[in-house]
């Protein structure tokens, strides 16, 4: 099981970090793109460009109503009875003496230190869960960790703010749907009758899940409550889409758009759903409003690229597909595609060397991770397999994954255990 370390500084990266290197595997703001031959990808976070007018995208009628009430944003990030109970239990961790912030912090991920009990979060990125899901279920991404953790704070009276984190993205598969993430922090700052945060203020506290060395030269942006929560209904609207529930998505892309009508990434998610249920002319029309807004917005080129191809249009996907590949000259899983080819066709040296460079673009992608171990066990590479299946279980970011490398890894280990390899 992985946990979550927390890495907690001021605007001048004081205090520890958090043990242990999660790297891109704490990115988990996802949004869906179209890819030609890939299938739909996802895209991430940022700060909302100028308002548009989502409404026209929109097509209710074509669409069951939602199976169960969709979360209020004040529901997003409000705290249980549970949760009320664990502050009430942290009385000596939230004394009145100590920084608050960081008396929260250790109430919240004190799991980290040696001997001492605590959540025990576990970073988990299967579904997007809100602040008291989260804390139920003790695991959640980068977004529902940084909405229970601003839960908690705003429940002291911390000030609160968000920040959209500039990693590099970082892509994952579900299904047919390419996923690629983004990354967010918090930052607290103390008890104010301001009501506003001063960025200017040295005393401001950080709150991230990748370590300070992965985000220290990384450009932060200001982000307003309105894109967290759109981005939790981006994120859901993705993760029903890859399940099958079409409608379902539909109805959560929708509510992203009405609590931040410039969420462009909510606007491309809005299209690969219309795509997928059939309707071509309003699928069309959103990603045409992405790039009027972005045009360097390589999900929405992608999809609108591989749309255009699948009605006859392929000069307009052509033209389409240039700037694509401009912008973007390897798609993602460019060279996993390429490698499994390779040792479908029984080429597992051609496959190794394919795969050895996708691992260089995405070194922490459990699935290539995965791949390049079955490359290596055809060529009888026991020890290097091992390697890299620990390695898939090691970055892989849901459970159901986990266990699969891990039982294979177990299984390698035990076949190796007589030639007396590690």
């Amino acid at each position: 099981m992985r946990y979550c370390p927390v890495a907690c500084a001021s605007a001048v990266q004081r205090g520890r970090a958090g043990r242990g290197r999660l790297g891109p595997l704490l990115r988990s703001l996802v949004w869906p793109l179209l890819l030609a031959l890939v299938g739909p990808l996802l895209a991430g976070c940022a700060t909302a460009p100028a308002a548009i007018a989502p409404s026209p995208l929109l097509r209710d009628h074509l669409y069951r109503a939602p199976a169960a009430a969709l979360p209020s944003a004040q529901q997003l990030l409000s705290l249980s009875p549970a949760m009320r109970d664990f502050l009430a239990g942290e009385g000596q961790a939230l004394s009145p003496l100590r920084d608050p912030r960081r008396a929260l912090i250790d109430a919240l991920y004190r799991s980290q230190a040696p001997g001492v009990a605590g959540l025990r979060l576990e970073y988990e990125s299967t579904r997007t869960r809100t602040a008291a899901e989260a804390f139920e279920a003790r695991a959640g991404n980068c977004l529902s960790l940084v909405m229970m953790t601003a839960a908690f704070a705003r429940h002291l009276e911390l000030t609160v703010s968000y920040q959209s984190v500039r990693v590099e993205e970082y892509y994952t598969r579900a299904g047919t749907l390419t996923l690629a993430s983004g990354h967010v922090n918090l930052v607290l700052g103390p008890r104010t009758a301001r009501g506003t945060l001063d960025r200017s203020d040295p005393d401001l506290l950080v709150v991230d899940f990748l370590s300070p060395r992965d985000t220290r030269q990384q450009r932060s942006l200001p982000l307003q409550e309105a894109t967290i929560v759109a981005m939790y209904f981006n994120n859901r609207a993705a993760e029903l889409m890859a399940a099958g529930h079409l409608d379902d998505a539909y109805w959560h892309a929708r509510e992203a758009l009405r609590h931040d009508p410039g969420f462009l990434h909510a606007v491309n998610t809005l299209g690969v759903v219309h795509q997928r249920a059939g309707h071509l002319d309003a699928a069309e029309a959103a990603f045409r409003q992405v790039l009027a807004r972005d045009d360097r917005a390589v999900a929405a080129l992608g999809n609108l690229a591989a749309l255009l191809h699948s009605r006859g249009r392929g000069a307009e996907s052509a033209v389409l597909a240039r700037r694509l590949a401009e912008l973007q000259p390897e798609p993602p899983f460019h060279w996993l595609r390429l490698g499994r080819a390779a040792l479908a066709a029984g080429d597992a040296t051609r496959a190794v060397e394919l795969l050895q460079r996708e691992l260089r673009r995405q070194p922490e992608q459990d699935e290539v991770h995965f791949a390049l171990a079955e490359a290596l066990l055809r060529q009888g590479e026991f020890s290097r397999a091992q390697h890299h299946l620990a390695r898939a279980a090691s970055f892989s970011t849901r459970q159901a994954d986990q266990r699969r490398y891990e039982s294979k890894l177990a299984h390698l280990r035990a076949a190796l255990r007589p030639a007396a390899l590690p």
